[in-house]
């Protein structure tokens, strides 16, 4: 056994699709009088609450057919390509899909998009699993103080889902009581951002303050409260540094590794880096991290083993041009993508297309709508492996212990600290193989936030943050400011007559 997952069971809870019904029924499989009782059953439960962290697939209840799909799909697919970090350009017949790649591209997506009703329905799932399991927590035998440690993960984690649909969608419905069956109206983004400041704030005395891999603690509630205010000017309109540095301070016990790719490793979670993850073992029967092979094309079997074992791959999402050469050459983190001709596992020689050309990776996308197969750096962050399967074993990084470093750098540059931001920022340019600045720009934090965290769901807020969100870059012209958020689905508001769409996208 890889590594250690809490297992999963089914138990009593059964998702009702969708979040504008937000609450689940619950079944008397397992009654909460006879399970449940101790502290070993209650985790078992609890285990369901951060399953919901991997996704859903379209085949399954909670995917609801083709509207839902895992973390590393539907959901990463649109924070990065609407960034300027990568795009899902089309070729020849393939990833068209009805032109959702394309809008996330242009930035022209409507509330018809596919993958904007997947990241939707990704956090509302995760909600309403988590207020079920909490409801049944208050029904376990577990004393008061025990049913309170318990909520305070599991509210930990339902504060993480809220902040992600603060970041995407701004005013969001705010439902936390599974009793409460009425159809929920929208709550401002304000009051979005203060349930989220207020629940990790009174939830970290409750939660493990020592390193648990995998699992909410302190430090982890310390850190979401750092993304919290590091982009509170866009969320509250109201600059909160010194708040981000203050709950930075309290992150402790973790350290940069001495090699960058060792959080990305098969064997991940062996990272002192790691602040939270999402663990995957295919022995175990997770599902859903199959990001490699969106990426790679079709013959990189012929490339990664000589028997052409390599799962399929689907030669899809690659970085937008310039991105690979913004690196240094020497820079490390450059390796986080793939460029060049790939070479037979099996003798060496070229590998070809299906065409007879050859398979060379290239920066460059002649025509984004219709691309060449071999066009697009591939994203190759994670360690792959001549035995993997379909779904890897990578664990899915969420956090590390460079992003507090560079919320440091930024919060105390913003503040007019320059000296003492640089010390952060300099930890980070060495490990990637740089020298140290002397000083520091906007531009120089942007590009550190850019290379550090390439390809891990982290640019489009950065480029939100920083304003170029707005400003033209490869194939996409100006964005209007109103798309710094995604409009509601329109699913979702057939379902739900008390949800307004968001401005300017009716």
């Amino acid at each position: 056994m890889k590594k250690k997952i809490i297992s999963t069971l089914l138990l009593s809870t059964i998702i009702a699709v969708g979040c504008t019904d937000l609450n689940e029924k619950l079944y008397d499989k397992v009654s909460m009088d006879e399970y449940g009782q101790t502290s070993n059953e209650v985790q078992t439960i609890v285990a369901g609450a951060y399953a919901t962290l991997r996704g859903y697939g379209s085949d399954t209840s909670e995917g609801n057919g083709v509207n839902c799909y895992p973390t590393c799909e539907y959901v990463y697919f649109l924070e990065a390509c609407a960034s300027d970090e990568a795009c899902i350009p089309t070729r020849g017949t393939d990833w068209y899909d009805g032109g959702r790649y394309q809008q996330a591209q242009f930035h022209t997506w409507d509330a018809q998009n596919q993958m904007i009703l997947s990241s939707w329905r990704y956090s509302f799932i995760g909600i309403s699993k988590i207020n079920a399991i909490i409801y049944q927590v208050e029904q376990s035998g577990l004393a008061d103080i025990a049913k309170a440690k318990v909520n305070a993960e599991l509210r930990g984690l339902r504060a993480y889902y809220y902040l992600q649909l603060l970041d995407r969608f701004g005013d969001v419905p705010l439902t936390t009581d599974f009793n409460d069956t009425s159809l929920p109206s929208k709550s401002s983004r304000q009051d979005v951002f203060n349930f989220v400041e207020n629940e990790l704030n009174e939830i970290i005395e409750l939660l493990p303050s020592d390193i648990q891999y995998a699992r909410f603690t302190q430090n982890v509630a310390y850190s979401l409260l750092g993304r919290l205010y590091l982009n509170a000017e866009v969320y509250s309109g109201i600059p909160r540094w010194q708040d981000c540095l203050n709950v930075c301070e309290k992150v402790n016990g973790y350290s940069l590794t001495s090699d960058y790719f060792e959080s990305f490793k098969i064997t991940n979670e062996n990272s002192k880096e790691i602040i939270l993850a999402i663990p995957y073992d295919h022995k175990q029967g997770t599902v859903g991290n199959y990001l490699a092979s969106m990426t790679f094309h079709y013959n990189q079997k012929k490339a990664f083993t000589a028997d052409e074992s390599y799962p399929w791959c689907g030669n899809g999402i690659c970085a937008q041009p310039g991105l690979y050469s913004s690196f240094d050459e020497i820079d490390v983190r450059r390796n986080s993508l793939m460029v060049g001709q790939q070479k037979s596992a099996k003798d060496g020689s070229d590998v070809l297309m299906d065409d007879g050309e050859p398979l060379n990776y290239t920066e460059e996308i002649g025509n984004y709508i219709k691309a060449k197969q071999n066009e697009g750096a591939r994203l190759n962050k994670y360690e792959w492996g001549a035995t993997d399967i379909w779904e890897r074993d990578n664990d899915w990084v969420l956090i590390r212990y460079a992003e507090i470093l560079m919320m440091k750098a930024e919060a105390n540059y913003r503040l007019g600290f320059t000296a003492t931001a640089l010390p952060f920022i300099n930890q980070i340019r060495l490990r990637a193989g740089l020298s140290e600045l002397s000083n520091l720009t906007e531009i120089d934090l942007d590009k550190e936030w850019r290379h550090e965290f390439v390809f891990e769901g982290l640019r489009r807020t950065t480029n939100i943050r920083f304003g170029t969100f707005f400003e033209p870059w490869w194939n996409k012209d100006e964005t209007p400011r109103y798309r710094s958020v995604y409009p509601i689905p329109q699913e979702e508001l057939a379902k739900n007559p008390n949800l307004e769409q968001n401005p300017n996208y009716n």
